[in-house]
């Protein structure tokens, strides 16, 4: 009989939906205590008592890899991003790594519109104000009068820009591989130099992966060039931000605000001077709440693991609908 270890933590209140289904398909589970994410310690801990895993952002390093190998056989990621795990290791060992693509495109795509929308129209600030007893005409602007700069034009960053287009914004769109010419002409986007998109936009939106080459993209350089009525949006991942950085750019007024979902350390430290700017919005790394998403996810994900573990999922529909 198979174990897994099942540490994701969007699964986890829902175990006893899912138990039926594994005990289906004869697979014992190890359910460990999750705090946001399992570290490399804690997953350590387990080695070599598990064939398979579904995490979310563990630390499945190279150290905790060559630790649960060779028993380890497949990780099935509950998502997209695997930036927390060594790919290379993973190949390496012969462990098969799966997730879920595109899966949380619409929602992270409506949570960049809504920032883009309080932002512009000021909506959380008047709120404030008026309920603190202050009548606070506070000046916005029009999404039409406005350019936004997308770094990363992915699937998610191509949602973030057709919305934005229905609402008359100037787009500009920043990649490393080009981006299709089809989609630059349809929707009237301009493919930029990245400096360039961050001195022309009003609102810079990341949504790039987290990989090598994007750790820290945003930093002093780049901040320095946008406008001081700028903000700056990151709903991708918290290390593509270099945050002190962005905490002195928003000190000293370089750039006008910030909104952010994601961290470089999650849950953000109590002590993080983000905490107290009145010009930042910020969520607990939750741009993905969707039922609709999360349902998709989860069956993908269990889907995923027995395809890794060399058992049939022909049947997995009809569980979904029995549970």
């Amino acid at each position: 009989m198979p174990v897994i270890l099942l540490s994701a933590p969007y699964m986890l209140p829902f175990i006893d939906r899912f138990k039926p289904v594994f005990d289906h398909y004869h697979i014992e589970l190890l359910i460990p205590e999750v705090h946001e994410r399992l570290e490399e310690e804690e997953i350590i801990a387990y080695a070599g008592q598990f064939d398979g895993a579904i995490c979310g952002d563990d630390r499945y390093t190279a150290r905790v890899l060559r630790a649960c190998s060779p028993r380890l056989k497949v990780i099935s990621k509950w998502g997209t991003g695997i930036d927390s795990i060594d790919r290379v290791a993973c190949t390496e060992l012969g462990i098969q790594l799966k997730n879920t693509l595109n899966a949380f495109t619409l929602p992270v795509a409506d949570s960049v519109l809504g920032y883009i929308l309080a932002f512009a129209r000021q909506q959380p600030w008047m709120d404030r104000a008026i309920k603190a007893g202050e009548w606070k005409k506070i000046p916005g602007r029009s999404l039409s009068e406005s350019t936004l700069g997308v770094i990363g034009v992915g699937n998610i960053g191509k949602a973030v820009l057709r919305r934005a287009g229905a609402f008359g914004m100037t787009l500009l769109g920043n990649d490393i591989i080009p981006i299709p010419t089809d989609f630059l002409s349809e929707f009237k986007v301009s493919s930029v130099p990245l400096a360039e998109l961050a001195r022309r936009a009003d609102f810079v939106s990341v949504n790039c992966d987290l990989n090598p080459t994007s750790k820290h993209l945003v930093n002093k350089e780049l901040l320095d060039l946008m406008k001081p009525t700028a903000v700056l949006i990151n709903t991708a991942r918290g290390p593509i931000v270099n945050e002190n950085d962005l905490v002195n750019a928003l000190m000293k007024k370089k750039i006008a605000g910030a909104a952010l979902d994601v961290f470089e350390e999650e849950p953000i430290p109590v002590n993080s001077p983000l905490l107290k700017m009145d010009n930042v919005m910020l969520a607990p790394h939750n741009s993905n709440s969707s039922p609709a998403a999360w349902e998709n996810v989860h069956w993908n994900t269990i889907r995923n693991l027995l395809l890794g573990l060399n058992i049939d999922p022909a049947d997995l529909e009809a569980m979904r609908a029995s549970v």
